[in-house]
């Protein structure tokens, strides 16, 4: 059994990584699925992972897969679903941490748990296809260590269940981004990176921040040349429930403050953050506070 257990303490926080019990077997390649209360979508998001993996033309080049669920102590049946899932042969497992919260620290401490040289991050609530993981994990190579899922590429449309003001704040957020990355969505919770470029990163990271890829993106050092994009559809919530709210969008403002000063120095950050502001109160009060509250 593959379960990992972080404990309150101080003492069994820091043996916390050691005291996980090994995957059977190595991987070549690393899915890392933060979750909280996602437990109805595991199995479907498992196993379509693993039948779009054996099932990809280009199997025998990606290797061993391993699928890796962080899990913010929901306790909602999700490591039980996790042991069927791994006594039916699948090479999944979950740590759960009662320690620590939030999206981005979850991903970080995947990536740090994962054992393959290729790592994707993929959303648990199904809306990032399966499917498309082994077309991203494939388009990392020598050439190309961060690879992006973009809902921006051609002949990619919006799905047309996605609210109309979720699709005005991620243009927003992708503009406000746009000094920091020529990368078309550095938005997308759906991307990958080499083993390398993200050790290349991590001393750097802030686990606090709002979009962890385009933390990645800055702090990697990754020039524009090396990140890959593969369009996808973005689907609908399967399960579960929305976790945007208005804190996560002051979250991304202070986290665009802190890349910008890591990128360009602080006067810079002080006048890009001084428009931002000033950019996020248009779109709230003339756009999205009137579709959400008219």
């Amino acid at each position: 059994m593959s379960i990992a257990l972080d404990m309150d303490s101080a003492k069994n926080r820091k043996h916390a990584s050691t005291s996980a019990s090994a995957p059977s077997g190595s991987a070549s390649c690393s899915v890392i699925v933060p979750a909280f209360r996602e437990n109805a979508n595991l199995r479907p998001l498992v196993t379509r992972l693993f039948q779009a993996f054996s099932s990809h033309a280009s199997s025998s080049e990606l290797g061993d897969l391993e699928v890796i669920i962080v899990d913010d102590n929901s306790r909602d049946g999700s490591v039980e679903t996790v042991e069927l899932l791994q006594s039916t042969g699948y090479n999944v497992r979950i740590v759960v941490r009662t320690a620590e919260r939030g999206l981005s620290s979850a991903v970080v401490r995947g990536f740090r748990e994962a054992r393959g040289a290729r790592m994707i991050c993929m959303d648990a609530d199904l809306q990032h296809p399966p499917e498309a993981v082994p077309s991203l994990l494939l388009a990392l190579n020598d050439h190309k260590s961060f690879v992006l899922g973009t809902r921006y590429g051609e002949g990619v449309a919006m799905d047309k269940d996605w609210p109309l003001h979720r699709q005005i704040i991620s243009s927003g957020a992708r503009m406000l981004a746009r000094p920091l990355t020529s990368a078309s969505d550095p938005m997308s919770g759906f991307f990958g990176i080499t083993s390398s470029a993200f050790k290349n990163a991590d001393h750097n990271i802030n686990a606090q921040g709002f979009k962890i890829a385009l933390d990645l993106l800055v702090k990697s050092g990754v020039p524009n040349s090396a990140i890959a994009e593969i369009p996808f559809s973005f689907g609908i919530r399967q399960e579960g429930e929305s976790k945007l709210d208005g804190k996560v969008m002051i979250n991304y403002l202070e986290q665009l403050a802190e890349l910008y000063r890591f990128k360009f120095g602080t006067l810079p950050c002080i006048f890009v953050l001084i428009l931002a502001l000033i950019l996020a109160l248009y779109i709230w009060s003339h756009l999205v506070y009137p579709l959400l509250f008219s």
